[in-house]
């Protein structure tokens, strides 16, 4: 079988997330469009939930979703499988994070549920002062950061749809209270957006992971493994560059993911996703 599969992590290497208000490089857009015009399948393979794949990205045309760090597969319309945390473990963790004042959000493909105070936490390190600066009003108003908007506020916080949960750092807190509380039932993720700080994380689903979910679906397919590439630029996407045949590390990655690389390619602002995809003749 001569059909190659292309995995794509979001933020940071199919998304630029850089600037306030995050967009997909066109080189990259053009990459995704001829590879597919080829016959190759191009899926996303992020940590975030439906709720956050905004309608920018999926209109760079995909033919399916690994999403919520391998926590759901779909292929087209079709849900191939999906976990979720069980309502007991959302619970518990719900009660931990309000007793001890963590700003935390709730991840489902029907939302993203905000703690109390995440939005305006998240807008001062997204935009700075909004109160007493001009400039960061200025900015709020003209790059609106696409995931801010999307929150949800208000919402009961003990949910049965919840794919994974996301949590700003405590810094009265170590991140090692959080592995002691909470390891028996959810893969416990650290520091995945830096700038949620350097004791933030995420808690998943335990066995869920980017790496079985690839394997999944390309036995679901039939593809074979030698018929996979994958980018990435974070930790989070190691697992997947490893069990990919070509596991590609883009240019602003993370020195860590660089070193299990079979490739580093250019930043993406730079048009390395595109160059890349062409040297392996993808386009």
């Amino acid at each position: 079988m001569n059909k190659k599969i292309i995995f794509f992590d979001v933020d940071g290497t199919l998304v630029d997330v850089r600037p306030a208000r995050e967009y997909v490089p066109e080189s990259t857009i053009k990459a995704v469009r001829e590879t597919r015009k080829k016959g190759n399948l191009c899926f996303l393979c992020t940590g975030r939930s439906l709720a956050e794949i905004y309608p920018h990205i999926l209109d760079v045309g995909f033919d399916g979703i690994i999403g919520a760090g391998g926590g759901f597969v779909t292929i087209g319309d079709e849900m191939l499988y999906h976990k979720k945390v069980s309502d007991k473990d959302v619970n518990r963790v719900v009660d931990f994070f309000e007793e001890n004042d963590y700003d935390y959000y709730l991840e489902s493909n029907g939302g993203l549920f905000a703690s109390e105070n995440l939005v305006s936490r998240l807008e001062m390190i997204t935009y700075g002062d909004l109160e007493n600066d001009e400039k960061a009003r200025k900015k709020k108003a003209e790059q609106p950061s696409h995931f801010i908007t999307s929150l949800i506020e208000g919402e009961s916080m003990y949910r049965s749809d919840v794919n994974k949960i996301c949590f700003l750092e405590n810094k009265d807190i170590p991140f090692q209270t959080i592995i002691d509380n909470f390891s028996d039932a959810f893969n416990v993720i650290h520091c995945t957006v830096p700038s949620f700080g350097d004791d933030s994380g995420e808690l998943s689903v335990v066995g869920v992971n980017k790496a079985s979910a690839i394997e999944a679906l390309i036995n679901h397919l039939n593809i074979p493994q030698e018929n996979t590439f994958a980018f990435g630029d974070g930790m989070n996407d190691a697992d997947m560059l490893e069990y990919c045949h070509i596991g590609i590390a883009v240019g602003n990655a993370k020195e860590g993911l660089k070193a299990i690389a079979d490739e580093v390619c250019d930043d993406i602002a730079e048009d390395g996703i595109y160059k890349t995809m062409k040297k392996y003749q993808l386009i």
